[in-house]
Order: C-alpha cells, then structure tokens, then sequence
C-alpha cells in the first residue's frame, strides 16, 4: 500500500523504514511534515493508507476528503485517538487503527523522573550550578519512602508507576472505574477520586481522554487536595484544567507540578520554537513558576517505544491490505 505519513519527524522515518523493512517492505512510505488538518488532507492524494499522529486533528473535514480520495484507512501511531472523529469515520467507511500498548515502561519511568525532579529541585540545581551558584536554599526536597502515592488509572502504564513507587516504599492508592485485577493483587488501595486526592501526597494522571475525564482536574478537584500536593500528568493534556492548576500554584494548593502534556499542545509541541515569541499566554504563565517541570510529551521517546509503535502501525496497514481488517481497530460500533 501506497502510505502517506503526516506529521513525519526523522525519528518517524527511521523506525517505520525499519518496521517496514522488516515486514518484506509491502509498503511505500511517503512522509510529509505538515499536520494533517482539513486544509493539509488533500497531500494524500493517490495513497491508499494516512498515518497520523495524536495532535494531527482528524475531523470531519479531514475524513471526507479521505473519503473522496478513495482512502480507507486511518491508522494512528498513538494510543490516543480522541484526535479523530469516530462517528464520521464509520459513516464514511475509514477504519481506524491504532497502537493499543507499546512499553508502558516508557511512560511510567517517566513519570518517576519527573516526580524526583521536581521533588529534588534537579531542573533548579543544575542550572543553578552552571551559573556557579552552589548554595542549596530553596533545593530542599522530602523523602519518597512512606508518602502516599495517588495513581488515576491504572491500566499498564499506572500499573507500571505503581510497581516502581512501591519499590520506593510508597503507599500506592489508586482510582479506576475497573480496579485492574493485578492492582488489587498488588495490594493497591482502591479509592474514589475525592479520598484519594484529599489522602495523596503525590497525584498521577494515567487514565485516557474521554468526555467524563475531561478537566477532571478542575478548581473543585483542586480545592480537595492535600495542600502542597505534587500532580504529575503524563497522560492527556485536557484532563488538567490549566487555569485551575494556577490557580492552585497561586494558592500553594499544588506544591509541584509536572506536565508532559498540555490541553493546547497541538500548536506548540514537536516543533522547535526557541526562535519565536510564544503566543499562547496560560502555556507562557505556567513556565513562570519555579515549581513547574515541562517537558514536551516526551514521555514515549523511547527506543523501545518507538519501535513498539512502528511495528504496531505497520502491522495494523499490512493486516489491513491483506484481509480487510486491522489488528487494532478502534470500535465504532456504538457511535452512530
């Protein structure tokens, strides 16, 4: 199948050539750089296959020019897919595909190192040493070992922060409409969101985007924590309301906040803008803080990730050309 890959960084081509390669080379990859949107769409025309990423907007417009161009399959390289418009992709005939699992280790070790960074004040301290100042006010961190640790989901990569802080000594607390099996098995402390927020010394976010999670961080939820709580998102953007996390910053209702997702990252994130005024005011408010950590949804960027989503893709396209069906279809059954 002839594939036309948007949103394409040199690390995309360097593992979907080699996923590719690895499967017999049944496809050819065309790769652009620019997002797909409903104006960049028509770039897939005379491919058969659209590969997109989580902050490529796959709406309605996008989808029916797919449609008019004879293109049948959507296939995501994330897990994510609140990006695209299921109910017009099964109206218009697009199967969607994405990548259900690829190292929950990635995301999880992540998240730890976010939480020791900004516990250990490691983002001031090293540029504090590099201006050759080497005092340690302001530096002072706390034990990890007996806090409580609040985990919002706990599907693998939750699972996978609870292993590690258990490791630390943590009491794992945890919050999901399904306790996972494993969890409880783990001994974790299954919790409604109020009691855990109001009990956790630390708060992670690893639950999926869906109408019910959206902005579950609010003022209200905000207003229910430990004062001084750390909160760690490296799940999706839009489940933190940000004005309500400066608002809590304000007020000291959040101690440290780490964020590797951003509710309006599509305009920023994966593109290098250190030469441009930034435009967005709330992102540009938040980096004002000392006790806030960004990083630019890095959470994944690992080798064994990365490879994991390529083979994943690329399987989902070549199952697709030989039977109809993608391994990792997301269902729309119940949409229309």
């Amino acid at each position: 199948m002839h594939v036309v890959v948007f949103s394409a960084k040199p690390y995309d081509r360097q593992f979907l050539d080699g996923a590719n390669a690895a499967g017999g080379a049944k496809h050819r990859l065309t790769y652009l750089e620019a997002r797909l949107s409903a104006e960049t769409a028509i770039l897939a025309q005379g491919a058969d296959a659209v590969c997109a990423f989580v902050n490529d907007p796959c709406d309605v417009a996008a989808l029916e020019t797919f449609s008019r161009l004879g293109i049948r399959i959507l296939a995501l390289r994330s897990a994510g897919f609140n990006n695209v418009d299921l109910v017009a992709a099964r109206r218009l005939g697009i199967t969607v595909a994405r990548v259900p699992a690829y190292s929950p280790e990635s995301v999880a070790e992540h998240t730890v190192a976010m939480m020791l960074a900004l516990n250990r004040r490691i983002h001031r301290a090293y540029n504090r040493v590099r201006d050759g100042n080497f005092a340690l006010d302001g530096l002072l961190g706390f034990d990890m070992r007996g806090r409580s640790v609040g985990i919002i989901g706990t599907g693998r990569i939750g699972l996978a922060v609870a292993r590690i802080m258990q490791g630390f000594g943590c009491k794992v607390l945890a919050h999901d409409p399904f306790p996972a099996e494993e969890g409880m098995a783990m001994g974790l402390e299954y919790l409604d969101v109020d009691d855990l927020l109001a009990r956790s010394h630390i708060v992670t976010l690893h639950c999926p985007l869906t109408p019910a999670t959206r902005h579950l961080i609010d003022d209200a939820a905000v207003a229910r924590m430990r004062h001084g709580t750390m909160l760690i998102n490296t799940s999706r953007g839009a489940i933190v309301d940000t004005r309500a996390a400066i608002s809590g910053l304000k007020s000291g209702a959040i101690g440290l906040l780490g964020l590797d997702v951003y509710e309006e990252e599509a305009d920023l994130f994966f593109e290098d803008l250190s030469g441009q005024v930034l435009q967005d005011d709330i992102f540009a408010r938040l980096l004002t803080f000392p006790n806030v950590l960004v990083t630019a949804h890095q959470a994944f960027f690992t080798t064994e990730a990365l490879t994991a989503i390529a083979e994943t893709t690329i399987g989902n396209i070549t199952a697709f050309a030989e039977t109809g069906r993608a391994l990792h279809e997301v269902s729309t059954e119940k949409l229309a």
